[in-house]
């Protein structure tokens, strides 16, 4: 989950972003790391490495300092090797936009760029989704969704749309009848919201 929004609301296991982790968090490969810990599960850097197309001394750096910024740490559970396994503190982050009219440009500049990484992370899982729906059971292609909408609203409106919208995520979220089924799997849901010039 990553979500922008003004100000940001207290969610339970979601981190808000302020001007120093931001800066710590904006990295393209920082990013694809963490996202891969929260959505795949605790790994080594090794394995992140060969996962992502990275060497193990990039993903072990950029692991170290995902740590240092409170973003990822030690899985004890999995750490008795000699590899350091590493998870997600955080299932999700969200930031305020006020970020992006900050005094300082470095943090306007991390800000754009990690909602810009966010936009090409969006991209990359449905070109993925795409590239592979074929290998999936049928009923999954008939499950899935690829939609859009154009509405003329206030931002007032759209912003009340987009807390419905979130609303309604939470409550599938964690339901008790997918933990033993076999069909449920991780389901990727994106939304995006933006006014349109008609000129």
């Amino acid at each position: 989950m990553n979500e922008l929004s003004a100000p940001p609301p207290d969610i339970p296991g979601v981190r808000t972003l302020d001007a120093r982790s931001l800066r710590g968090l904006a990295h393209p490969l920082r990013m694809r790391l963490l996202d891969s810990l929260r959505y795949s599960g605790p790994a080594t850097a090794s394995q992140l490495a060969e996962k992502l197309g990275e060497s193990s001394g990039a993903t072990s750096y950029h692991l170290r300092q995902l740590a240092a910024h409170g973003f990822v740490e030690d899985d004890p559970e999995r750490g008795k090797g000699r590899e350091r396994w590493w998870k997600a503190v955080y299932k999700g982050t969200t930031f305020d936009s006020a970020l992006l009219q900050d005094d300082d440009p470095e943090v306007r500049g991390a800000a754009d760029f990690f909602l810009h990484e966010i936009a090409t992370a969006h991209a990359r899982n449905v070109s993925t989704w795409l590239g592979s729906r074929d290998s999936w059971p049928q009923e999954w292609a008939h499950a899935s969704d690829l939609s859009s909408w154009t509405l003329r609203l206030t931002p007032e409106l759209a912003k009340e749309l987009g807390e419905k919208i979130h609303e309604l995520l939470e409550t599938y979220r964690d339901l008790p009848e997918t933990e033993d089924d076999p069909r449920a799997e991780q389901v990727r849901i994106h939304t995006h919201a933006f006014p349109l010039h008609t000129d």
